[in-house]
């Protein structure tokens, strides 16, 4: 039998820290050329017509990671529903919310939209159907799109098909995506991951990728 010395055993468990520490740079997230989606983050989907408790639990999460963003010059574009009273046939399935010129229809205060930000309408639950995000993403060379907003399972899991099917690599933000419930927030993750191989990342590593 092998004699352990006290020198091969901390040579071994230097070892062990060296591999440890390769496979965690191996892991590391890279971003290649972002931009963050904020869909949906309105005064009716947070705190009016459609508001809920899990929306407004990540206001401050998502305020952080959009001043992250803008510091370092990645593209924060807003995905709004914008809709047409009457008309768009959401309404009848969720009611009246977020109605073009409404204060219902407007950014939450606490997100800070500025100048620099960008703003694309939409009426239906993607954030590319018939409107000119994708155009802008392609102006802006963005080649990835940081999913953020309400909701997991609903506009930003079809903001997510539309994006991953025109070709852009998909990440969603962790901790400033939320759903009505666990289950459907849940649910929304793994479907992102198994349709999209949109892995979910905290504001840490995702802030840490931006540098």
């Amino acid at each position: 039998m092998a004699k352990i010395t006290k020198k091969s055993a901390t040579a071994k468990k230097g070892a062990v820290k060296k591999t440890t520490a390769t496979k965690l740079a191996a892991k590391r997230l890279v971003l290649n050329r972002p931009a963050i989606l904020v869909v949906d983050m309105l005064n009716d989907f947070v705190t009016g017509a459609l508001g809920c408790e899990r929306g407004r639990a990540i206001v401050p999460a998502t305020a952080k990671l959009l001043d992250a963003a803008r510091k370092v010059g990645i593209p924060v574009i807003f995905c709004n529903d914008a809709h047409i009273k009457g008309i768009d046939r959401e309404l009848t399935i969720w009611g009246n919310h977020a109605i073009k010129g409404t204060k219902g229809a407007e950014v939450i205060p606490e997100l800070k939209l500025c100048s620099k930000d960008y703003v694309v309408p939409k009426r239906r639950y993607s954030g590319f159907f018939q409107t000119d995000l994708d155009i802008l993403l392609k102006e802006l060379e963005v080649k990835t799109v940081i999913m953020t907003g309400l909701h997991a399972h609903m506009c930003v899991r079809h903001t997510s098909a539309d994006a991953f099917c025109l070709g852009y690599d998909v990440v969603v933000a962790k901790e400033a995506t939320d759903s009505f419930t666990e289950e459907d927030y849940k649910n929304g993750l793994a479907y992102l991951k198994t349709c999209y191989g949109a892995d979910a990342y905290t504001n840490k590593e995702l802030v840490a990728a931006f540098k």
